[in-house]
């Protein structure tokens, strides 16, 4: 399995009736600012370096983001505040990103999520997170990361039961960081939505130091 046959198999999706139909309806009617814009409307692949080491797991696609441009965290509030942090960490060769076609490259980092589909309310069901898991498994797999970085409760969460982590003392909080096993860790951020960074639940700083972290500990690691 590679990564180009994964996502072929991603963007063909259609297991879930829920998210398929709600996909579906906000690409045809449209947001009246992208009235003019052919919207995706179909599961958001992974994006990235190939041969990356650090893994960054989001949650879902937005509706008039991902949803419309096809590509994860682009063309709205969230990939705002990521990829200029990522490209003051050196991962990413821009700092904008506006469509698939905008020349964004990312180097040594690869981003995914634990829904594949943007769900209405931003808000997948378990189900349907248990559903598009096998999905994020694989990518594991072929990846093989060094460093996984969760942007979320619900990304931490979902990599836990991946790896069938049960360890009470393994909470979520912005910074945390735990070894997966030997020279493999996991680092916890808050999500870039506009919720955490409007509100300064989230501000600049702390997101860049988790870049800085990430590097470190693959430095330290190498």
């Amino acid at each position: 399995m590679t990564l180009d046959r994964l996502n072929t198999q991603i963007i063909a999706c259609r297991v879930c009736p829920r998210l398929v139909a709600w996909r579906e309806q906000v690409a045809c009617e449209k947001r009246k600012a992208y009235r003019d814009q052919e919207y995706w409307g179909r599961p958001v692949p992974g994006f990235g370096d190939a041969n990356a080491r650090i893994l960054v797991v989001g949650l879902a696609p937005g509706a008039h983001g991902s949803n419309r441009t096809g590509r994860a965290f682009t063309g709205d509030a969230s990939g705002g505040f990521l990829y200029p942090a990522l490209h003051k960490a050196g991962f990413a060769n821009q700092a904008e990103a506006a469509s698939r076609s905008d020349g964004l490259r990312l180097k040594g980092l690869y981003i995914t999520a634990v829904a594949r589909c943007a769900p209405p309310d931003n808000k997948p069901s378990l189900e349907e997170l248990n559903t598009c898991q096998p999905y994020l498994e694989r990518e594991l797999e072929i990846i093989k990361p060094k460093v996984i970085v969760c942007l979320g409760r619900i990304a931490f969460e979902r990599i836990l039961k991946i790896y069938s982590i049960r360890n009470s003392e393994w909470k979520f909080s912005h910074g945390a960081v735990y070894e997966l096993m030997t020279d493999h860790w996991l680092l916890c951020s808050y999500h870039p939505s506009q919720q955490n960074t409007l509100t300064g639940r989230l501000t600049v700083k702390m997101f860049d130091d988790i870049w800085k972290k990430a590097k470190q500990l693959l430095d330290e690691n190498s």
